[in-house]
């Protein structure tokens, strides 16, 4: 389980380490391998371990590609999935076009989100987790019935 963020850098070549304390559970139930695609609805990448990864892309192959909002998401989420493989560094290669996406530049943030993680350039997570804590903080924050019972 992938838990907090940690503040990383990206390198000349567009290689991430990944935090010590992740290596052996990816390198034991993964062999290190891992797949990095768009999250289509903010600007960072999703990075799964390669065993979750094939349960959403089980999922993305059950969707109709006669339905166009279906299609559209098995296309992007799919077009970018991009294999990683822990290098004996603990490093993985973040592809032009995902970096692209995310506007990845040196200082980046690895979030970790129990299953996967997001990968945010720096200035792009201080904005959202504003975001994020601002909306909460309203009256107008409308809880979904489902979040209504979660007690924290």
């Amino acid at each position: 389980m992938f838990r907090g963020a940690s503040a990383v850098h990206l390198d000349a070549k567009g290689r991430l380490a990944i935090p010590t304390r992740y290596r052996a559970e990816l390198l034991e139930q993964n062999q290190g391998q891992m797949v990095c695609t768009v999250d289509i609805r903010q600007p960072c990448l999703l990075l799964y371990p390669l065993k979750e990864w094939e349960v959403i892309e089980q999922k993305l192959l059950e969707l109709s590609n006669f339905d166009p909002v279906q299609r559209s998401l098995q296309r992007v989420m799919l077009g970018y999935a991009t294999e990683c493989e822990l290098d004996n560094a603990g490093r993985i290669l973040i592809s032009g076009p995902l970096r692209q996406h995310a506007k990845l530049e040196k200082s980046i943030m690895l979030v970790g989100q129990l299953n996967k993680f997001e990968i945010w350039s720096d200035a792009e997570w201080q904005a959202q987790v504003e975001q994020d804590m601002a909306l909460g903080a309203t009256d107008t924050f409308a809880l979904s019935e489902k979040l209504k019972t979660l007690s924290l």
